[in-house]
């Protein structure tokens, strides 16, 4: 299962590109629609709601009066955190059960609006986001959704800037366009990109990297910045560093590939790193038992499992009265 998130600021075109994503076949997990969810009429949570926050907060056709809550809610941080206590927990616990009912060769896109926000990127195997300059954001959330300038400002301060999103961005889709160009941006990143490493995640085949030495490019720093977050989100509190090394992290010509050393937190860690980067995705190269690499079809990534030389007797004399593999 391929897992995307997506994101963009507020009026930046982002249901445009969930709604052609659906199109094409990904499962879409809409974070906005599982928070309505989960305080709809009948539910607990609406239930739960009203006995923190008074029966005020309920409307005459039995719905959540969000603007009533929001008076009741964001006086303090207390009472914001009373809220968050209730909400939050049963979200987490649909937005489980969504991706568990996917299929497991699925590409799964995680619609969340304020993903940058709440640091939730390496959660992800790629993070897409839809692109558009603050003034023409402005523009439309004031001539087509009916908020007042003001408002749309106070809204748009209140999320990520545009250069926190180009950071986290494996994908970056420019909006400032038409919408039939940015539907032909969707469909040529589903094609070239997300099918294929869709593919390659179900069939364990690794990207290897071209032999065309390339000029230097800047954001070889960022790719390998967000693939360190993922690795360290993945194999969790067993490496003791994770270090970007290699050509593409000097300033000078490379292959195009991304090469990351992980050293682990003790002798015993190696297996355990390794093991769960398999069950990542990562696919043991046969050159090496503790060399690994991904699967994304635009950035080669090798990663390797470096070992002090003792440490590498004690793993080798394991190995040797034991199949590791």
């Amino acid at each position: 299962m391929l897992i995307l998130g997506l994101t963009g600021g507020i009026g930046a075109g982002k249901s445009t590109v969930s709604a052609e994503l659906a199109r094409l076949g990904a499962e879409i997990i809409d974070a906005d629609k599982i928070a309505r969810e989960v305080v709809a009429p009948g539910t607990p949570g609406l239930d739960m709601l009203a006995a923190e926050f008074g029966e005020e907060i309920i409307g005459a056709d039995g719905t959540l009066d969000r603007a009533a809550l929001a008076e009741r809610a964001f006086v303090s941080q207390e009472r914001t955190a009373a809220l968050n206590s209730i909400t939050h927990p049963l979200i987490g616990e649909r937005t489980v059960e969504r991706f568990a009912q996917a299929p497991q060769d699925a590409i799964v896109v995680h619609d969340v609006p304020l993903l940058i926000e709440g640091g939730m990127e390496p959660g992800y195997h790629l993070v897409l986001v839809v692109d558009t300059p603050e003034e023409l954001r402005l523009q439309r959330l004031v001539e087509l959704r009916g908020l007042t300038e003001a408002d749309a400002r106070g809204r748009i301060a209140k999320q990520a800037t545009d250069e926190q999103r180009h950071a986290s961005a494996d994908i970056l889709l420019d909006n400032s366009g038409s919408e039939l160009a940015l539907l032909e941006q969707v469909r040529k990143v589903w094609d070239r990109r997300l099918v294929v490493m869709a593919n390659n995640l179900e069939h364990r085949h690794p990207v290897l990297p071209g032999e065309t030495v390339v000029d230097y490019r800047p954001e070889w720093a960022d790719e390998a910045r967000r693939e360190i977050a993922r690795l360290q989100h993945r194999i969790g509190d067993v490496s003791e560093n994770i270090t970007h090394v290699g050509p593409t992290a000097t300033d000078g010509p490379a292959v195009d590939l991304i090469e990351i050393d992980i050293e682990p937190a003790g002798v015993d860690d190696a297996e355990t790193i390794r093991a769960r980067l398999i069950e990542a995705g990562y696919v043991a190269d046969d050159g090496g038992e503790y060399v690994l690499r991904w699967v994304d079809p635009v950035r080669p990534l090798a990663v390797r499992i470096r070992m002090s030389e003792s440490d590498g007797q004690q793993v080798a004399a394991a190995c040797a009265n034991q199949d590791v593999r």
